[in-house]
C-alpha cells in the first residue's frame, strides 16, 4: 500500500501544504472509512449521498490515524489534534493521489471491463498471474470512480501484477479510470444489455466500453471479445496506437476454442493455435470459456509459458454468487445471484442445460433492472430461451418477470411455468416440486436479493 510522506502526499494529492513539523510524518495506506481504518492511514472522508465521512473524523483519530484530508467548504476541521491537509474535493484528492501513486509503480496495470464476466475473468487471470508474479486484484466490487482508486492506493510497491476491475453505468466513467490506472493491458470481456436504461443503446454501450484505451500506454495491448460486431466498429473507429488481438468462437480470431466438452462440472477445450494443449477450468459453460480465452492470451503476452497457465486454470475460483454451484442434502443450487441481464440469464440457462438428463431441472429467474424502453421485449425474449426439451420447470419472481413468463408459454406447458411476486409462497412451492438430486438455478438482478431463495433452499435441501 502507499507509503508516503505528508510533503509526499500533498504533491501527489494537489492539497494544501503541511507544516514544517508535519511534512515528514508518514502515512502508511489510506482509508475512507473509519470502522476499518488501521494505524498509520491517511483518513480521507468522501461526502456520499447518504454519509458525509467528515462527521467521523473523531472515529478515525481515535483509531490511529496518520493524518486527514479535509474539504475546505467543510466546517471545524481538527486542527491541532491531527496533520490536516485541506482540499476542494476529497474525492477529487484520492483520484489525483491514486492516478500519482500509479506512475510511480512499475507494476504491470491489466484493465478488464465489459458487460458480463469482468469479475470471473479478473478471478481467473489473477489466478493464473500469481503463478509466476508477485498479484493483486480488485476486491469486492471496488471497480467504480471510488473503488479503483482505492485498489490502486492498496498495491505494495513490490507487486509486478495488478488486475483491476472497472465498472461504469454511463459514458465517461470508464475513461476516468483508465487515465487513473494506466492500463498496460486492457480486456473488454464483452457487451450485453446491461445499462440500457442508461445508455439507450447497445452501440453506445460499446463506446463506453472502448474508453478503457483512454488511459492505455502507446505500447499496451487491447484484448476484445470479437464476436460482438458493435464492439469491433467501435475500436476499429479509434485512432490510439496500440496492439489488437481478439478472442472469440469463430476461426478468424486470434484465440478461438476448438474440440470443446461441456458439462456441469467444466469445461474442456484446445485453443486453436496451440493444439497440443487441452485447457480445463472447473467452470461450466461456454461463456467461461471465452473468458478463459482472454486470460490464456492476456498470460502468453505477459511471458507465461502454456504449461503454468494450463495448471493455474485447472484451480481457478471465483467470487461468490456468480454461477456459484452450491451443494446441499440431495440438492444442487447454482447461485447467480449478484446481477442479471438477457445475454447472462440466457448463458446462465444455457449452462443449465449441461446437467445430465436424468436430474430435475428448475430455472427460477428474477427481474432484470436498468433495461430501459425495452425491458419488456427483453424479459419477453429471455422465456422464450426456456427450452421444455431441457427445463423441467420455471419460476419468475417480480413485476417485469411477468413476461419472462408469457415469453416461455409459447414453448412450455402453463403447468411448468409459475409466476410469483412473494418470495415465501414461490419458495414454499420450489420446496414442494423439488425431487431427490434436482438442480436449481437461481438468477436476477442485485436488488431483488435472490440469494434469500438460494439460501432457503440450501439451508434444508431435499428430505424426500
Amino acid at each position: 500500500m502507499i507509503l508516503r510522506t505528508l510533503q509526499q502526499v500533498s504533491e501527489m494529492g494537489n492539497t494544501s501544504f503541511p507544516t514544517k513539523e508535519q511534512k515528514n510524518v508518514v502515512i502508511n495506506g489510506v482509508s475512507i472509512d473509519s470502522r476499518t481504518l488501521r494505524q498509520g492511514n491517511l483518513y480521507i472522508p468522501i461526502v456520499g449521498e447518504r454519509f458525509n465521512g467528515h462527521a467521523f473524523v473523531d472515529a478515525a483519530i481515535e483509531k490511529g490515524a496518520s493524518a486527514v484530508l479535509w474539504n475546505r467548504e467543510e466546517p471545524n476541521p481538527p486542527l491541532g489534534r491531527i496533520p490536516v491537509l485541506m482540499v476542494e474535493d476529497t474525492l477529487l484528492a484520492i483520484q489525483a493521489l491514486a492516478r500519482s501513486y500509479r506512475e510511480q509503480l512499475r507494476t504491470t496495470v491489466i484493465g478488464i471491463t465489459g458487460s458480463n464476466g469482468k469479475t470471473s475473468t479478473k478471478d481467473m487471470l489473477a489466478e493464473c498471474l500469481s503463478y509466476r508474479f508477485k498479484t493483486r486484484k480488485t476486491t469486492g466490487n471496488l471497480n467504480n470512480h471510488l473503488g479503483v482508486p482505492l485498489t490502486l492506493l492498496s498495491l505494495e510497491e513490490d507487486t509486478e501484477m495488478a488486475v483491476v476491475e472497472m465498472g461504469m453505468s454511463g459514458l465517461g466513467e470508464i475513461e476516468l479510470l483508465s487515465v487513473m490506472a494506466k492500463p498496460d493491458i486492457a480486456i473488454i470481456t464483452n457487451i450485453g444489455e446491461a445499462h440500457l436504461g442508461d445508455l439507450g443503446s447497445l452501440s453506445n454501450i460499446a463506446k463506453a466500453k472502448t474508453e478503457i484505451v483512454a488511459g492505455l500506454k502507446p505500447n499496451g495491448i487491447l484484448i476484445y471479445n470479437g464476436n460482438h460486431i458493435l464492439l469491433s466498429r467501435a475500436i476499429e473507429a479509434l485512432k490510439e496506437p496500440f496492439g489488437k488481438l481478439t478472442f472469440g468462437e469463430q476461426p478468424f480470431h486470434h484465440y478461438y476454442p476448438s474440440d470443446m466438452a461441456l458439462d456441469e462440472k467444466g469445461s474442456a477445450f484446445t485453443v486453436a493455435r496451440h493444439p497440443g494443449i487441452v485447457y480445463s477450468i472447473p467452470l461450466a459453460g461456454k461463456h467461461q470459456v471465452l473468458n478463459a480465452l482472454a486470460v490464456i492470451a492476456t498470460a502468453l503476452d505477459v511471458g507465461m509459458d502454456e504449461a503454468t497457465i494450463r495448471a493455474s486454470l485447472a484451480n481457478v475460483r471465483i467470487t461468490g454468487m456468480r454461477n456459484e454451484i452450491v451443494q446441499a442434502e440431495r440438492l444442487t443450487v447454482i447461485d447467480d445471484t449478484y446481477k442479471s441481464n438477457p445475454s447472462s440469464a440466457v448463458a446462465a440457462l444455457e449452462t443449465l442445460y449441461l446437467w445430465p438428463a436424468g436430474r430435475q431441472k428448475l430455472a427460477v429467474l428474477g427481474d432484470m433492472h436498468d433495461l430501459g424502453e425495452q425491458d419488456v421485449s427483453l424479459h419477453h425474449l429471455v422465456g422464450t430461451c426456456a427450452d421444455p426439451e431441457r427445463l423441467d420447470y420455471l419460476f419468475v419472481f417480480g413485476p417485469l418477470s411477468l413476461h419472462t413468463a408469457d415469453g416461455a408459454l409459447r414453448r412450455m406447458p402453463a403447468d411448468r411455468v409459475f409466476h410469483y411476486l412473494d418470495k415465501q409462497q414461490m419458495t414454499a412451492h420450489l420446496r414442494d416440486i423439488l425431487e431427490p438430486d434436482a438442480v436449481v438455478l437461481i438468477k436476477a438482478s442485485r436488488a431483488m436479493q435472490m440469494e434469500d431463495i438460494a439460501t432457503a433452499l440450501t439451508s434444508e435441501g431435499v428430505k424426500r
